[in-house]
């Protein structure tokens, strides 16, 4: 049964650092470990991984002591129940915007007394090797739960949201929260600014962990200054499509 290394480093009050990957590929997620993230953000809200298809990522970035965690599509039971089943470490579970929201996020991902997870002998469970006792309280120890804000809708209710018992980690999403807002893309945006400001100063009332998405490395040195400790940088299509733009330009010059 896993040790979940990110969560244990967060609760040490370190900072960790990941990527999102959304392209469906062992090999990207094996190179994330073998370099030395700490976690990678599997992204099955968008693009086309799944459960299923997630099976082989999480092996992955099992076999490099890295811990891999699940972007869901939706907050459902069935959902949430499936992505711990085929061995996620932690979910992200995206537009929490209420205290009914962010409860029933926690009692699908939580087993009893927390919550009402159905139990399986599935791949987390050790394909029924592990006492299912011993199992389903590691599960509820070890797994992160991790909700987005990303709506101003949330806003309204994020000392609700932050105070909800079993949720670990809050992370802000600068470029859903500009879209809620109107201001698509415009992510420096005093507005969107403040909302991050608003988040991080419930997490920090609530004793909850605040994380952000982040594009580069200048930004998340700004964050963690800010108080900002798990941090997504980057996504693997966009990094590999600028990196090979970089290199093509290059080429270009030297005809």
């Amino acid at each position: 049964m896993f040790k979940n290394k990110l969560k244990h480093k967060l609760y040490n009050g370190e900072s960790a650092f990941g990527t999102f990957i959304a392209i469906n590929s062992p090999d990207i997620v094996e190179i994330c470990g073998l370099l030395g993230f700490d976690f990678v953000v599997l992204d099955g809200e968008h693009g086309y991984i799944s459960p299923e298809t997630s099976i082989p990522m999480i092996r992955a970035a099992e076999a490099c002591g890295m811990t891999p965690v699940v972007r869901v599509c939706e907050n459902s039971e069935s959902l949430i129940l499936r992505t711990l089943d085929v061995g996620a470490h932690g979910i992200h579970v995206p537009q929490i915007n209420s205290k009914e929201a962010a409860e029933n996020a926690v009692k699908y991902a939580k087993y009893h007394p927390y919550g009402k997870r159905g139990v399986s002998f599935h791949r987390a469970c050790g394909y029924g090797i592990f006492d299912i006792n011993e199992y389903m309280e590691r599960e509820n120890s070890e797994t992160l739960v991790i909700f987005h804000c990303e709506n101003i809708s949330a806003l309204e209710h994020i000392d609700e949201i932050a105070a909800t018992e079993g949720l670990d980690v809050l992370i802000f999403g600068p470029f859903d929260m500009s879209q809620s807002m109107g201001i698509p893309g415009k992510t420096d945006d005093p507005m969107v600014e403040a909302a991050a400001q608003k988040m991080l100063d419930a997490c920090k009332r609530h004793g909850k962990i605040a994380g952000i998405f982040t594009s580069n490395a200048e930004d998340a040195e700004k964050r963690i200054k800010q108080g900002f400790r798990y941090m997504p940088v980057g996504v693997d299509c966009k990094i590999i499509a600028d990196t090979y733009g970089k290199l093509i330009k290059s080429l270009n010059s030297i005809k």
